[in-house]
């Protein structure tokens, strides 16, 4: 643990409905942490008074306050909670290893989320009577050849970051409970199928992330 931080002071600003949220609330699980969570963003608003901004300059969720120490980006956020209290556990203990995950990590922000964004937007957060048959089936085209990508690493080891679950897992991981159960076309990804099936056994993805996401439905 930190000199400086304390579990007690930890805040989180941002809905539980927001993946990049559930991204900090799963590490915080997986850790035993317990951590103030404040509604922030979507409905509940709060992004553009002067407080948050001062904290955030990007008016994004989510925001971490722990001590004295502000940060934002979810996946800092993962890495942090990874250092500090999961070393040789969710953050790997060899630099390689530890390199491993942090691509895996980017990839997911670089790679996926472009897509996979726009796609959750498309099949869910649109009202039916605004969605794109067309552009859904080409989204949905375009995730399943991303999520290919995944399906080939998980051919040569069971954990994106190598032989053990660990923070590399839980950017791409996040968005799974969504990919598998939006009414889109997928195509046939066995590995990742059992990658999901096994961090569906993990208490902390269940609570953090297999959550409903119906309050972000469109409607007409």
């Amino acid at each position: 643990m930190s000199e400086t931080a304390t579990v007690e002071a930890m805040k989180l600003w941002g809905r539980s409905t927001s993946v990049n949220v559930q991204k900090v609330l799963w590490v915080m699980a997986e850790l035993g942490l317990e951590v103030e969570r404040i509604d922030a963003g979507g409905s509940h608003g709060g992004l553009d008074s002067a407080s948050y901004s001062a904290m955030n300059p990007n008016r994004r969720i989510p925001t971490l306050q722990d001590g004295d120490l502000v940060l934002w980006e979810s996946n800092v956020i993962v890495r942090y909670f990874s250092a500090v209290y999961g070393r040789g556990m969710l953050h790997p203990a060899s630099a390689a290893d530890a390199a491993v995950a942090d691509q895996w990590m980017d990839w997911m922000q670089t790679t996926l989320s472009p897509v996979f964004i726009p796609l959750f937007w498309e099949a869910v957060r649109k009202p039916p009577s605004q969605r794109s048959p067309e552009r859904l089936s080409k989204l949905a085209e375009e995730a399943g050849q991303i999520y290919a990508i995944l399906d080939a690493r998980l051919a040569e080891t069971p954990w994106l970051g190598g032989q053990t679950f660990s923070m590399g897992d839980i950017p791409a991981g996040a968005t799974l409970y969504r990919w598998f159960t939006m009414d889109i076309p997928r195509p046939d990804l066995p590995r990742l199928a059992e990658w999901f099936a096994r961090l569906s056994e993990r208490p902390a993805y269940r609570s953090t992330v297999m959550t409903s996401y119906d309050p972000l439905r469109g409607r007409d």
